[in-house]
């Protein structure tokens, strides 16, 4: 029976009860938790089921979400979860990290006046609640080709263009320098924000499919000369890991480290059980932190500094909180667990002798300048692409900087086919080719990359 377009009245919006400050600051789990099956199913009742869905086009991967939630309401827990798959290859994952307050929820209808659907939190209950339960996708009707591909990178592009290969019968070798799979999902998102169990979960599930994993293996030129010529095709999903260089005076000095290098320590740190057997210069225990940035990542820097007992712990972004990039959640839990933020200033210059003292800011109303004292700086504005050597030795072109991105060094896609390089054999997707973007985006550009190597190898 169709549920009553009405309910969202009686309904109100809900998320999953996230854990208490005192005891979040404790340790490293995820805020918030996953909706038990009656919650997810009311939650899923609030959908007005929009003749044109706005949830679902504001959506990079344009998932089916009115007809999942549907689902989800009439207790489809399995139908639910191979629809979530059918246009997303990592659901469980975008459900914990996309800015669903951007995207999908800020698509709905029900946005303006009576609050979104909880879209994400009901994608992060289907995914896991279904794989707890034994659902795996279903390969059964695939068949062999006999073709293979390499995938360069397992991070969120590299696992949605293998997860696309494989259901295409094609086998699909992802090498990654890194020990674990993930890319930045592993080793720069936080585990308050996404267990590093769930990205275990999906290698497992990944590997039962077929993909093959060649990991801690740097890709230089030789061996990418000799996936060319062994493999039938290459992705390359090598992602953006250069920080962008704010050109502050004093960003030497010690005491001052750029974003990813403090989150990657820490997430290593973490995943060994919290020593990493490394002698490690990002101590921030009884210090005072101050976080320059405003997105996602400096969300990311300042909550991992609460955690790891700063003394105090500041985020400094030039512009006013309604124009940070970042998830509004994310600022809310920040602010909750105590992290202070300075608006409208803008860092001029890092001052210190032996080490870093403070940050001269102006006011970018004003322009009065004042100094911060802090005791380390973290330096949260963004990545660039960073394109592989390797590429251009193959005819491999990059953004010069001089198109209207203005961002040089992205790889630039040139074939007919939808994330083909220059070179016909060679595709390319996710933040090498988009600059620093959202996870969702790179899995969208994965999975159009397997899909059209598919294609192209069926022909």
């Amino acid at each position: 029976m169709k549920a009553s377009p009405f309910r969202f009245l009686d309904t109100p919006r809900k998320l999953p009860r996230a854990l208490p400050v005192v005891v979040r600051l404790l340790g490293w789990n995820e805020t918030y938790g996953t909706f038990a099956a009656e919650e997810a199913a009311e939650q899923s009742g609030r959908c007005l089921d929009c003749g044109n869905p706005y949830c679902q086009w504001q959506c990079p991967v344009h998932n089916d979400i009115p007809d999942w939630l549907a689902l989800v309401r009439e207790g489809r827990l399995f139908e639910a979860a191979e629809l979530a798959h059918a246009t997303n290859p990592l659901p469980e994952i975008c459900g914990r990290v996309c800015p669903q307050d951007r995207l999908c929820e800020g698509g709905c209808t029900l946005e303006t006046g009576f609050e979104a659907v909880t879209i994400g939190s009901v994608e992060k209950y289907v995914v896991d609640s279904a794989f707890r339960a034994g659902w795996r996708p279903d390969l059964s009707r695939v068949r062999a080709t006999g073709k293979r591909v390499a995938v360069i990178g397992a991070g969120p592009a590299g696992l949605a263009c293998a997860d696309r290969l494989v259901r295409a019968g094609v086998d699909a070798h992802v090498l990654d320098r890194y020990e674990e799979i993930g890319g930045l999902l592993s080793f720069g998102i936080p585990p308050f924000k996404l267990e590093k169990d769930i990205i275990a979960t999906r290698r497992s599930v990944l590997e039962a499919m077929g993909v093959r994993f060649a990991l801690n293996t740097e890709v230089d030129t030789p061996l990418f000369g000799e996936l060319l010529r062994d493999f039938d095709a290459v992705f390359v999903g090598t992602g953006a890991y250069t920080p962008v260089d704010g050109a502050l005076p004093g960003q030497e000095l010690p005491g001052v480290h750029a974003a990813l290098d403090f989150l990657v320590a820490n997430a290593r740190r973490v995943m060994r059980g919290g020593d990493s057997g490394e002698p490690s210069p990002f101590s921030v225990a009884g210090r005072r932190v101050l976080v320059l940035g405003g997105g996602d990542t400096a969300m990311d820097c300042v909550r991992t500094a609460v955690r790891l007992d700063a003394a105090s712990v500041d985020c400094v972004y030039r512009r006013g909180e309604a124009d940070m990039p970042g998830s509004r959640r994310e600022v809310a839990s920040a602010r909750e667990e105590g992290v202070r933020f300075v608006f409208g200033a803008q860092p001029l210059a890092i001052d210190g002798t032996s080490h870093v003292e403070a940050v001269h800011i102006a006011d970018t109303a004003t322009g009065a300048q004042t100094r911060l004292e802090a005791d380390v700086v973290i330096i949260a504005f963004g990545f660039r692409a960073s394109p592989p050597a390797w590429l251009a030795t193959h005819g491999i072109g990059l953004d010069d900087g001089r198109g209207p991105s203005g961002s040089a060094g992205r790889i630039r896609l040139e074939g007919a086919r939808a994330q083909q390089t220059a070179h016909a054999k060679v595709f390319a997707g996710g933040d090498n080719v988009r600059g620093a973007d959202l996870v969702v985006t790179a899995v969208r550009d994965g999975r159009e990359a397997g899909d059209a190597i598919a294609a192209m190898l069926r022909e």
